[in-house]
């Protein structure tokens, strides 16, 4: 069989699931279609013909390389094709998207013909993704002579390739769609247990709503009751997109509800309108803008207050909320994008201009917001060869800057590392920035998809202003299956070729290594200034400020070294009073969303803002568990504020597990990690010889809200229930629901316990050896009454604690443990009543791979407790995630159940828990 029946054969396979053909990404399978296409006698013919125009994936896919040569012969005449005329090959040549597709349209337009070279003139005029080569090509020609060269750049220096683009819709008709009550995470999305499939964008379609297909066909039926309207998608009584940036969640929102963005390429669809009563999760809502979309915060439910302006509450304590307008499923709205309102007939519902900024708009017009980054950047380009100034073509960002007011820190940062911005004017929160991006972050279920971004972009290499970033392997971790043995290598490959350190080498020089990516990227974080972003709502650093962001914005970052958004604002949290010697600092961590919701009458303060945490005295594997939650707060992102000799002492933490990735052979061609130890010195040494001392905010900044978290009320340990039997459904799953540990009075059955993810560092491995002893010491044996599964999150973990003797402890009461010489092949979907020492990774956290069992309770110390995402629910039983503490969930697998208060003291007694004390020092500036 060749290559092209090979293809037909999953054609046919496909057509078994309800799927098109899969778009064409490889030279070799599109060669062969295109000799069928030359061979007017062959029987695939005309389904060739169809593959060609309609079926091949843009940018710098091999396959796009193949396409746009064969365009450009028959533009040129050496081969025809009767069904595709030169008018027709530029026009498919249009909707390529950079690469091969502008090096043939700058060989046409600086080439003899001069009939063809304005036409293809014409095509690059519309063109955005140019990088230096092709940059430095029309520089080129500029330089000799060329009066094409000429054209095109002034066309560049006026943005005609945005000017020029119809405007947005004045008025835009949707029909609502209730995806879900209370907050909708991206899981309904597109579900973890799916990330295999993220990348063949149709068949991961299938997925919406967990493969829900009644509320599928829910959404088909108002498509057609109101087909000249588009969708709008609504978390009723809730917040969109919690948990993730989940760039393939989006997609899939587009997919089902978006338009079309080329009739050449399949399954890419942008622009999807998607709504939120309490509006969108903040990084959900810039993987919108990526593609164009709209999001809005629809207030449609309020909190009831009195006459006194306080918010009226039930028996529980919980705000009762007012309904101001219905929006149920198949209501027809009306946005008004020039009054930046939106409508029920003529009856004015909501002011919502904060989804239709200048900014904003652009992306809308643009078709996303890649088109707008790039177009500046060759705006830019343009007028600098030209020597023109650069015309004001978009919306100027905007610059707020308020005489006499200090900085936070988060503003301290965005103004060190703006590109574009006024000179020598100070910006405060609010202020739209262009920002030079230090760490780069991407991760396996995503990178795909990234991957992907980048080739459709046409991009092939990093941007030569990161100073660092990193490609992990710990979302498929757990089990090395056919799907991960298919998706990973080639991913790892592409990643390290573009100059990623990569946790496989493709080369096989170095183990493969699984480490939690939020954990790597915490560590080779050397800068308390920096800025990072990362493929994971949890890239959120204990040094500089981190945003978890969409495959796409990692793409962006990665190929030019920026990102764009506001600067936002600011809550400040502090500490007083002190720790009780049996409290975890996790309990600190659920404290201060608890303390923070009581102190603002259950308003999320924290939500969209960065959370600045004076924290002062803790090292940054320790200040990572608050950083790191601060995701489930909904908050933008956080940062740590430290004492300079606690920086300095993470910043040696962290040279030493670089130098241990060097040893391993990790370092690529442009020695990227010794760059990073080397910064590493230079900040210990402006710590310690006062040059620079650490990054505090002005003692004059201004911020939204402060809180203050007293230590003293924590007086046992705090558990986030999901509370999945709650008459409102809208109260169901979310992270705000924080109880002590003696609301569940020690009698609460737990099934599962899970030690591990992103939460969890050194400490906590070497508290669960502890209590072990501990508990043997008291019992004479270990004896679990509920399976505990434990996944360190980096191999660094395992060795040192192999090397301190702890490791021994816990393989003396394991069952089973790792081994990397053979992997899992198959997800494990029973538990027996043992300890499971499991490879560093994800892991039960992520849900893509492994679950506990249906209906099981399970007592975490991960992050997600949404439904479905640890553990799915059974006929009889909903699952339920808790999450918690090391020492409560070890406990709780011994016993079988919740402790009780006196049950936990015992069993940690002696066990330092946590160091922490708030620090007596000024950390403003």
């Amino acid at each position: 069989m060749n290559i092209y029946t090979d293809y037909i054969k999953e054609i046919e396979e496909r057509k078994g699931q309800g799927l098109h053909p899969k778009p064409i990404d490889g030279a070799e399978l599109l060669s062969a279609i295109i000799d069928q296409i030359k061979d007017l006698n062959n029987e695939y013919r005309e389904d060739s013909l169809n593959f060609f125009i309609y079926n091949v994936l843009p940018g710098t896919t091999a396959a796009a390389n193949v396409k746009a040569k064969f365009l450009k012969e028959i533009i040129l005449g050496t081969s025809v094709v009767e069904e595709i005329t030169p008018a027709f090959a530029f026009e498919q040549l249009s909707h390529m998207k950079g690469g091969p597709s502008v090096e043939v349209l700058l060989d046409l337009a600086l080439g003899s013909d001069a009939a063809i070279a304005k036409e293809a003139a014409e095509v690059l005029k519309t063109q955005v993704f140019l990088y230096e080569a092709d940059m430095a090509r029309l520089e080129k020609a500029y330089n000799e002579g060329s009066a094409i060269a000429k054209e095109l750049l002034e066309s560049y220096a006026k943005a005609e390739f945005f000017t020029k683009l119809p405007e947005i819709e004045e008025k835009i008709d949707v029909v609502t769609f209730i995806a879900g009550v209370g907050d909708i995470s991206t899981d309904l999305l597109s579900p973890g247990g799916d990330a295999h499939s993220r990348s063949d964008r149709e068949l991961h379609g299938q997925c919406l709503f967990e493969h829900n297909k009644e509320q599928q066909a829910e959404l088909k039926a108002v498509q057609a009751q109101h087909p000249d309207k588009r969708v709008m998608l609504i978390a009723e009584k809730g917040t969109m997109g919690v948990g993730s940036s989940r760039m393939s969640g989006v997609n899939n929102v587009a997919l089902w509800t978006g338009i079309k963005a080329s009739p050449y390429v399949p399954f890419i669809n942008i622009a999807p309108v998607i709504a939120g009563t309490n509006g969108i999760s903040p990084i959900f809502l810039t993987t919108v803008g990526v593609t164009g979309g709209i999001g809005l915060d629809l207030k449609n439910w309020v909190q009831q207050k009195d006459a006194d302006g306080n918010t009226i509450c039930d028996e529980e304590g919980e705000p009762i909320l007012k309904e101001v307008y219905s929006v149920k499923t198949g209501t027809v709205l009306t946005i008004n994008t020039k009054e930046k309102k939106l409508y029920n007939g003529d009856t004015e519902l909501k002011d919502i201009s904060a989804a239709f900024t200048p900014q904003k708009m652009e992306f809308m017009k643009a078709g996303g917001s890649y088109a707008v980054v790039f177009g500046k950047k060759l705006q830019t380009f343009a007028s600098q060869v030209l020597g023109v100034d650069v015309v004001p073509v978009y919306a100027p960002s905007k610059e707020i800057s308020i005489e006499g007011q200090g900085l936070t820190a988060v503003e301290k940062i965005f103004n060190k590392n703006a590109v574009g911005t006024t000179p020598g004017k100070t910006l405060h929160a609010g202020s739209d920035v262009r920002v030079e991006v230090n760490i780069v972050g991407s991760q396996d279920t995503t990178g795909l998809m990234t991957s992907q971004e980048l080739e459709m972009m046409a991009a092939t290499v990093i941007s030569p202003i990161v100073d660092g970033a990193y490609q992990s392997g710990c979302h498929t971790a757990s089990v090395w299956d056919d799907k991960s043995k298919a998706n990973i290598p080639r991913l790892m490959k592409f990643m390290n070729d573009f100059g990623l350190i990569t946790g496989r080498d493709p080369k096989g020089v170095y183990f493969p290594m699984t480490d939690v990516i939020h954990k790597v990227l915490n560590d080779i974080t050397v800068g308390d200034w920096d800025i990072i972003i990362g493929g994971d709502s949890h890239t959120r650093m204990s040094k500089g400020v981190a945003f978890g962001a969409d495959s796409g914005t990692v793409a962006l970052a990665l190929a030019t070294g920026e990102a764009s958004m506001p600067i936002p604002q600011s809550v400040k949290v502090t500490f007083k009073g002190e720790m009780k010697s049996y409290m975890d600092f996790r309990d600190v961590v659920h404290a201060t969303q608890q303390q923070m919701l009581k102190q603002f009458g259950g308003e999320n303060v924290f939500q969209g803002r960065i959370i600045e945490v004076h924290i002062g005295t803790l090292t940054s594997d320790e200040a990572f568990t608050f950083t790191d939650w601060t995701a489930e707060m909904k908050a933008k992102a956080s940062i740590c504020i430290s004492e300079d000799d606690t920086l300095i002492e993470s910043l040696e933490i962290a040279k030493g597990r670089i130098q241990i990735m060097i040893d391993k052979g990790m370092d690529n061609e442009k020695q990227v990690l010794k760059g990073l130890v080397d910064k590493a010195n230079t900040r210990i040494t402006e710590l310690k010889t006062g040059i620079k001392p650490s990054l505090r905010p002005d003692a004059n900044a201004k911020y939204h809200a402060e809180v203050i978290i007293d230590l003293d009320e924590i007086a046992e340990p705090m558990i986030a229930d999901p509370d999945v039997n709650n008459e409102d459904v809208s109260k169901r799953y979310t992270h705000d629901n924080i109880r002590p540990l003696s609301y569940y009075g020690g009698t609460k059955k737990v099934d599962l316990g899970f030690v591990g993810s992103c939460m969890v560092h050194k400490g906590d491995m070497k508290i669960l050896a502890q209590m072990l002893k501990n508990i043997e010491a008291q019992t004479g044996k270990v004896e679990f009454k509920a399976p505990l599964v434990v996944a360190p999150p980096t191999y660094n973990i395992v060795d040192e604690l192999k090397a301190e003797g702890d490791w021994e402890v816990l393989q003396k009461y394991s069952g089973f443990e790792f081994d990397d010489s053979a992997p899992k092949g198959l997800a494990r979907t029973k538990y027996e009543n043992m300890l499971y020492l499991e490879r560093p990774g994800c892991n039960l956290c992520m849900g893509n791979q492994e679950k506990a069992e249906p209906g099981d309770t399970v007592m975490a110390t991960s992050t997600r407790l949404f439904q479905g995402r640890v553990v799915k629910d059974d006929g009889e039983k909903k699952g339920e995630s808790l999450l918690s503490s090391t020492p409560v969930v070890v406990l709780s697998t011994i016993l079988g159940r919740t402790p009780t208060l006196a049950e936990y003291e015992a069993a940690v007694d002696g066990i330092v828990l946590t160091k922490f004390k708030p620090s007596q020092k000024q950390l403003v500036r």
